[in-house]
């Protein structure tokens, strides 16, 4: 089959959803305004809210049966009260009035025994969000039990079929759709609703030197964006394939190029040290770097709020700032760091409106003579090194920028893969690794909230045999 479900289908299916979902935002809505004006009236200076109600189907089949079936459905409450500048929190998943008072009295309670905090507080009033543009992200897939156990039966039987495959791990598909209200008592009330669907196949491969497992996924909020069953089956089957014969490697110093599905970590790893939490707790190795250079002059990394669809996209962050496109590095410098309000007034500085989180994060594909590479490309930029396909471990420290992860890949000689590698562990120090990226990929993974194409990173130490 070439798509999961057709768009027709789709459409017709999302209908069903539609009211449902905003009725279930009005009353979540209703119910967060009547709450913060109770926490008013038991003496609360402020007071903030988020509500949410999750739903979604989740079906695991290995080879040719079903494994587990799961229909959700979670709703969650949360709420914070400020008595001046003491704070106290308490959430519920029940919604029923009797649980929504006692977490009221149970926020006011730990308020009035809290110590004060000259940093806490709701965010700025005049940084709440007033547009509300939508940015599509509402796509309910309805699919039933039955079509899903059939669909995850069909990718797997494609995978197996491949010679050479002699078991599974199973394959899996989820559809999830969420609604969620944040509002406060500077009279915001902010409505978000979401879809995110998923498929995923692993397989394992034998031969005379041993056994192999590797997989593929995607990630998408319209069902009719997946790709099809076939190219993820056969993806998963020729990533798993690939790793036969796999050999260790002697120690040696070489560069390393990352996917993209790995490359984005290593961008997560440069938001963990320029987060607010990270740098007032003065456990970063980019403390106090705004405005320094900590990567090559022609790199960009741009947030981007509004993107259509986007897997991070958001009118507000989780405190009802409004989100704006923003650099986050521009020609190889650090433009800001990444603040919610409370980090920023413990710097002395303002929210960027990244509490929660970042929106949409993209690295922008490029190199020292301004090409922008296929993978194909950069192999050949690479020459000889290691494309590294896994990663092992969490010896990563924010504090020192220390890097050191198990690791199983390929080792690349002459811009061609030569053979599979595995029981190696690559290490670098960060700063050192950020400098020396040499290439962005144009190959981007559009499944997370930070875009980025494969990174090629100058020189790391390969430790193995």
């Amino acid at each position: 089959m070439s798509e999961v479900v057709s768009s027709q289908d789709h459409r017709h299916r999302g209908a069903i959803s539609q009211d449902r979902s905003l009725e279930e935002l009005d009353r979540l809505s209703e119910l967060a305004e009547d709450v913060i004006r109770r926490a008013r009236a038991a003496g609360a200076s402020q007071a903030e809210v988020a509500a949410s109600i999750d739903s979604g189907l989740s079906v695991n089949v290995r080879l040719g049966e079903v494994e587990t079936v799961e229909h959700t459905r979670d709703r969650g409450f949360g709420l914070t009260v400020y008595f001046g500048q003491r704070k106290g929190s308490a959430s519920t998943a029940d919604l029923h009035p009797d649980s929504i008072q006692a977490t009221l009295d149970q926020a006011c309670a730990i308020a009035r025994y809290t110590e004060a905090d000259p940093s806490s507080g709701l965010a700025d009033a005049s940084r709440m969000a007033t547009q509300f543009p939508d940015l599509d992200l509402w796509h309910p897939w309805d699919i039933d039990t039955t079509r899903a156990i059939e669909l995850g039966i069909e990718i797997e039987d494609i995978g197996r079929a491949h010679a050479g495959i002699t078991n599974s791990d199973g394959a899996s598909v989820q559809a999830g759709q969420g609604v969620s209200v944040y509002a406060n008592s500077h009279g915001f009330v902010g409505r978000e609703r979401g879809t995110r669907h998923s498929l995923s196949l692993a397989l394992i491969a034998g031969d005379e030197a041993g056994m192999q497992r590797d997989y593929w996924y995607d990630s998408v909020r319209r069902a009719d964006r997946f790709i099809s069953a076939k190219a993820l089956a056969d993806r998963a089957a020729e990533r798993t394939l690939a790793r036969l014969g796999a050999r260790s490697l002697s120690t040696r110093q070489s560069p390393v190029l990352f996917p993209p599905e790995l490359a984005r970590g290593l961008i997560g790893h440069l938001l963990g040290a320029v987060s607010g939490g990270a740098l007032y707790r003065r456990a970063s190795f980019l403390l106090d770097h705004v405005g320094q250079q900590i990567m090559p002059s022609w790199l960009d990394i741009n947030e981007r709020p509004h993107l259509i669809g986007g897997q991070g996209s958001g009118n507000f962050d989780a405190e009802g700032v409004a989100t704006r496109d923003s650099s986050l590095i521009e020609g190889g410098v650090l433009s800001r760091y990444i603040l919610g309000s409370y980090s920023a007034r413990k710097l002395g500085l303002e929210s960027t409106g990244n509490a929660g989180g970042i929106h949409n994060l993209i690295v922008e594909p490029g190199s020292v003579d301004n090409s922008k590479d296929d993978f194909a490309a950069l192999l050949q930029r690479m020459g000889t090194g290691l494309l590294v396909t896994e990663l092992m471990g969490q010896g990563v420290s924010t504090i020192t920028g220390d890097y050191s992860r198990g690791a199983a890949g390929f080792w690349v000689e002459n811009g061609q893969i030569a053979y599979p590698v595995e029981e190696i562990t690559i290490a670098a120090n960060l700063r050192q690794m950020f400098t020396g990226i040499l290439a962005v990929g144009a190959d981007v993974d559009a499944r997370s909230a930070v875009l980025t194409g494969s990174i090629l990173v100058d020189r790391m130490t390969i430790a193995g045999e």
